[in-house]
């Protein structure tokens, strides 16, 4: 498996993660790709000494430009592995989404560790429990989505990944939902499983501002009108 992290002022958490990271994965062989992305802290410095190599786990060091999406995108044309996870800097759910792909049988090319899941254990405020559930009712309306949580972490089929990657061109934390966006539009196998929300989640501050929810909003039309590379003739083509 190849494990992508964005990093993007991530000092506060990153050898924790790391360290967790290399904990569980202590059986066959896996690659943690760190992509730094437009921090003002020590966060580079910081990546630079804690990644180091063991026998079942490879680090790769990035940059891209600043923006989640940049910084996914990087990281998923370094990957490799069969399987690809896209996660994030604070380890979110712990490893109970890995845990629930694992058990699914057939595996689905798409796995969503979801917080829409009715399964799910997740607490948050309500603000951001409004802002979530008015994401999602965007999501359906104009883009006719099923998914119920398109910001879950994300594990897909290494080898589909890294073919539709080069059109899925959001920078920022639209990102994975054009990348499902993409998969429903070519009929691709997605599952939702449930996940726990880490009790230590979030000891930085969030890094999402009201002008990333603005910009998402306006991203949604964006995707509804077929501006962006995700659109009808593209997604045909990838699909051949």
């Amino acid at each position: 498996m190849s494990i992508v992290v964005p990093l993007h002022n991530s000092a506060m958490v990153l050898a924790r993660t790391v360290e967790r990271w290399v904990d569980y994965l202590t059986e066959g062989h896996h690659e943690i790709i760190l992509v730094e992305n437009g921090s003002t802290d020590l966060t580079w410095a910081l990546a630079q000494e804690v990644a180091r190599d063991n026998p079942h786990v490879t680090f790769q060091l990035a940059r891209s430009a600043k923006g989640m999406g940049n910084a996914l995108r990087r990281g998923i044309e370094l990957t490799r592995g069969r399987y690809v996870l896209l996660t994030a800097d604070d380890l979110p759910f712990d490893f109970t989404d890995i845990e629930q792909a694992r058990a699914l049988d057939p595996r689905p090319r798409i796995v969503v560790g979801s917080k829409a899941h009715p399964g799910s254990e997740v607490s948050r405020h309500v603000h951001r429990k409004l802002y979530t559930y008015g994401y999602r009712l965007f999501r359906r309306v104009l883009l006719g989505s099923k998914v119920g949580d398109s910001q879950g972490t994300i594990i897909a089929e290494g080898d589909w990944l890294r073919q539709v990657v080069e059109h899925v061109d959001e920078p920022g934390f639209l990102f994975t939902t054009q990348l499902i966006f993409v998969a429903e539009l070519q009929g691709v196998s997605i599952s939702e499983v449930p996940v726990v929300l880490s009790s230590d989640h979030s000891p930085k501050p969030s890094t999402v501002r009201v002008s990333d929810v603005l910009d998402m909003g306006v991203g949604l039309l964006r995707l509804r009108k077929g501006r962006t590379s995700a659109n009808a003739r593209l997604i045909a083509e990838v699909a051949e």
